[in-house]
């Protein structure tokens, strides 16, 4: 996982409970890298969940709902960082909509070795199906990044994810349906 998720998530640590709460997750934790994360370095997926584990325990929200709002927050760097992926996007449909042959196309050429899952879209006039597949159980990431991009766009926009081929967290399917 590109180290950026890491810093991001330490980040939204800091700024929402504060830097002696981000200090001990990684005491309880014990994640390998001893916490030193770097934008640009890769470490495992593993080392995430302990760590949203360890936030879990610190603070008594359930996993799901931290790796959700982390995904929000998420991203919002994500538009900061990249505004170049939002040029011509009006809306979260059409950005959503692009997300695999135009938005992750576009992170693999600056991360070649990203792994990042694979969406299936179909979509309608007035509804969006996302079909997440990944190789590690993120799909509440998947969710709260979906529900930050509808936000940073301001749709009008209801999000329902469902189940799907019996793997939770690595397969989901999330249906946008715009409000009338």
């Amino acid at each position: 996982m590109k180290g950026m998720v890491f810093t991001e998530f330490m980040e939204m640590v800091e700024v929402t409970w504060s830097l002696d709460m981000a200090d001990a997750l990684i005491a309880r934790s014990q994640v390998e890298s001893g916490g030193a994360y770097t934008a640009v370095g890769t470490y495992p997926h593993a080392e995430l969940f302990a760590l949203v584990s360890a936030l879990s325990m610190e603070t008594g929200v359930a996993v799901s709902e931290l790796v959700r709002t982390f995904g929000k927050h998420l991203f919002g760097r994500f538009a900061l960082a990249y505004p170049r992926f939002f040029l011509g996007m009006n809306s979260s449909f059409q950005f959503l909509g692009g997300i695999d042959c135009v938005i992750h196309a576009e992170v693999r050429k600056l991360y070649p070795d990203a792994e990042l899952p694979t969406f299936v879209v179909e979509a309608g006039d007035n509804r969006l199906s996302l079909t997440y597949y990944s190789e590690h159980p993120l799909a509440d990431l998947a969710l709260g990044l979906i529900e930050g991009c509808v936000a940073h766009f301001g749709d009008a926009v209801t999000v329902r994810r469902e189940a799907f081929n019996n793997m939770p967290g690595a397969q989901a399917r999330f249906v946008l349906t715009r409000k009338s």
